[in-house]
């Protein structure tokens, strides 16, 4: 497995803004986890990416 390459990440999804800052992908702010799921499931279908949880409020859509 090679070095973490950011142009994999196509967005992140939470539900605490003070939890991201920068970057270079869109971030997508929810309303509540349940609202955060929905929102990361349908990027990932729509890019053919997987969802990883950080398990801090923030989701990571990856195209692996």
């Amino acid at each position: 497995m090679g070095p973490l390459r950011a142009e994999k990440i196509v967005a992140v999804v939470t539900t605490d803004k003070e939890k991201v800052t920068g970057g270079g992908v869109p971030v997508f702010l929810a309303g509540d986890r349940q609202e955060a799921e929905n929102t990361a499931l349908l990027i990932a279908r729509i890019m053919g990416a997987m969802v990883h949880d950080l398990e801090n409020g923030c989701l990571l859509v990856v195209v692996h």
